[in-house]
């Protein structure tokens, strides 16, 4: 099957992945368009706990061009569910079928390459630096890894994307 290695992110430091397995994607946004499932594993490397988050993302048209990203679902952390949900907007990218991904509010997040199967994309927030890996398995399924390390966060964020319909 596949063999891990190690590449090197923005800023040098070493992101694992795998090097087989991927699916290039000449078209971010017409790739991610529709509904997708998603399940999210949350751990705190610094206290110890772990949370999940099950629901749903649907990536639908933006006027204007572009996509809007709707998650909502649950959230446990610490034994205790509660409703969850976020908003973010993929305009298109600088380069044809990239995407270019902003906050509901219009600030930037991070760039999105998929044409390789796989991206790194850096997100500085206050102090704490955001590393996410983008990787795409098939048509119908996708995953992210968020390292999150920094003063306030030390966090891993893992999230599951398949398909509907």
């Amino acid at each position: 099957m596949g063999r891990a290695g190690v590449t090197r992110g923005n800023g040098g430091t070493a992101v694992p992945h795998t090097t087989v397995d991927l699916w290039p994607v000449p078209d971010v946004l017409a790739y991610l368009a529709g509904t997708w499932r998603v399940t999210r594993s949350v751990r705190d490397l610094a206290g110890g706990d772990e949370g999940t988050f099950a629901g749903t993302t649907v990536f639908g048209p933006l006027e204007g061009g572009g996509l809007l990203h709707r998650e909502s679902g649950t959230f446990t952390w610490r034994g205790v569910a509660r409703p969850a949900e976020r908003t973010l907007r993929f305009l298109p990218g600088a380069r044809p079928g990239t995407a270019d991904v902003r906050f509901a509010d219009g600030r930037p997040f991070h760039d999105l390459d998929l044409s390789r199967g796989r991206h790194v994309a850096d997100h500085p927030c206050a102090a704490d630096l955001y590393r996410g890996e983008f990787t795409v398995r098939d048509e119908d399924h996708w995953r992210t890894v968020w390292r999150v390390r920094g003063p306030a966060k030390d966090l891993v964020l893992t999230t599951g994307y398949a398909r509907e319909g």
